[in-house]
């Protein structure tokens, strides 16, 4: 039987105030450094549609390519994952009304999604965290109306927006193998004998089969991917109490008693038990994948909105109205007053120096998500340093060359970001496209007419020798917030001893 929980108006006055204010945050902090690096790469993937990456699912290409019809501009590009930010806090309080709860629990739960550190910094640039907790959540919210109502036509719908999840990041799978897990463990293990469950999985392959038929075509390119970051150590690993140690501080610690009495409090709600075992499984699957730490965020606005529910029963049950009031006042303020306090620290709002003082006086240090990365800020922000100086200098010594020479001289670059930056801020300076083989620009090839000579960014000197007759050191980048893999001389080469196109496969890096 499905539980009879009530169902409050929806608090619309309180939430879409969380709701602007989380746009507003991002839309006036969206141009204060620059573009991140994968922003840039993401722009490139946009002009080379296609319906698979080597590292990502066609959705974050297609939301870059409506920034580029904006303008491709900064504010353009991140107003995406700012509407989407906004988005998440109305999909928390409504995840918190679809629970039970009343004006209070919906609104607290918008406000600690807006607070939640890890959401402040996701939904600041360009990503497909940033759009991940609409699909996840949209699917356990269908999940929580389907235990309310029993309405099973919903599973079409939770088909349709899974196949999109899909397409935006194929992580929805894990997310979707664990949910399934967690139906056979909940009392909605029922839902299996129904036939719109199984329609409603069928309708998910069939939007996400293009991008499936995409990877088989390519030999799974993404899988070739995992592989070589697995094997280079690419990424920092956790242990189990490490990797939950830093949900707890990415969300803010405050916040952890209300998130993990939510957890606790699903699991004593019958009809809602399938999200907190669904939360289980996939704490479990991203501990047992040594999954980045912010790879499980997409999660916790279901687990805001269940603590924020259970918060708010308890204070009516053992409170009387004038102290059930001062303790919501008091509770929302604090909430809001960490919000203030992560603002500047997340968003790209104070000049770097300002910033390494505040990050400091909180006693706060930098978590590295990956080993070869060296900043003295969050990787997040110092890789929106130093991209228009690295085309500029590029530019200088493109220019410098002999107009003959010039027009078959190529710009190679060894990564990803370097290649969006030439392609980004290169065509006002006059520059051709970059040439590059690391992870998709790898499918676009070198330029058709073989290069007499070769501007290289972020390469090894003795790779360059072994395959070149020429190698001149002719600039070099040094940006003090930048990365510290960016500040490397640049070379001019001449005289490849294979030609660029022979070479291309051995240059192809996925990682």
């Amino acid at each position: 039987m499905n539980k009879p929980w009530k169902i409050h108006p929806i608090a619309w006055w309180p939430v879409l105030l969380l709701a602007t204010a989380k746009l507003l945050v991002h839309v006036f902090t969206s141009g204060g450094y620059g573009y991140f690096r994968d922003e840039l790469y993401f722009l490139d993937c946009a002009r080379h549609l296609q319906w698979g990456y080597v590292d990502d699912a066609p959705g974050i290409a297609i939301y870059a390519k409506l920034a580029l019809l904006l303008g491709g501009s900064l504010p353009a590009v991140r107003l995406l994952p700012a509407l989407a930010g906004a988005g998440t806090v109305v999909l928390t309080s409504l995840l918190a009304r679809e629970m039970g709860g009343g004006r209070f629990g919906q609104g607290f739960a918008g406000l600690c999604l807006l607070a939640a550190p890890i959401f402040l910094g996701m939904d600041s640039i360009l990503c497909v965290g940033a759009f991940e907790p609409l699909f996840w959540m949209g699917c356990a919210l269908l999940t929580i109306r389907i235990a309310r109502t029993g309405e099973a036509r919903l599973w079409l719908w939770f088909g349709l927006w899974a196949g999109v999840g899909l397409l935006n990041k194929y992580t929805m799978g894990l997310v979707l193998v664990c949910f399934c897990t967690a139906l056979v463990l909940s009392p909605l293990r029922r839902e299996f004998r129904r036939p719109m469950l199984w329609c409603g999985g069928g309708l998910a392959l069939l939007i996400f089969l293009p991008a499936l038929i995409w990877q088989i075509r390519n030999h799974f390119p993404l899988l070739e991917d995992m592989e070589n970051i697995r094997r280079q150590g690419k990424n920092v690993v956790l242990g189990p109490f490490a990797f939950l140690g830093q949900q707890i501080e990415f969300l803010d610690p405050l916040l952890a008693p209300l998130w993990l009495g939510g957890l606790v409090w699903l699991f004593l709600q019958r009809g809602l038990r399938v999200l907190a075992w669904f939360y289980v499984l996939m704490l479990g699957a991203m501990i047992a994948l040594h999954g980045k730490n912010y790879y499980l965020a997409a999660i916790y606005p279901m687990l805001f909105a269940a603590g924020a529910v259970a918060l708010e029963e308890g204070l009516a049950r053992w409170a009387w109205t004038r102290e059930r009031l001062w303790a919501q006042v008091s509770l929302s303020a604090l909430v809001a007053a960490t919000f203030l306090v992560f603002v500047p620290l997340l968003l790209p709002c104070l000049p770097p120096e300002r910033l390494l003082a505040y990050q400091t006086a909180l006693g706060l240090k930098v978590q590295k998500l990956e080993v070869g990365h060296e900043s003295r800020l969050d990787q997040r922000l110092s890789d929106q340093f130093g991209w228009p100086e690295i085309a500029q200098e590029v530019a200088r010594i493109y220019h410098a060359l002999p107009p003959e020479e010039r027009a078959r001289t190529a710009i190679y670059a060894g990564n990803y970001g370097e290649a969006g930056a030439i392609n980004q801020f290169g065509p006002a300076l006059g520059l051709p496209r970059a040439v590059c083989a690391h992870n998709a620009h790898s499918f676009w090839g070198p330029p058709a007419v073989e290069p007499t000579a070769i501007i290289c960014l972020g390469c090894d000197r003795s790779g360059l020798e072994s395959a070149c007759q020429s190698v001149i050191p002719v600039g070099e980048h040094q940006h003090p917030w930048g990365m510290a893999e960016e500040n490397r001389p640049i070379f001019l080469v001449r005289g490849l001893r294979t030609p660029l196109r022979e070479l291309w496969p051995r240059l192809k890096h996925w990682n």
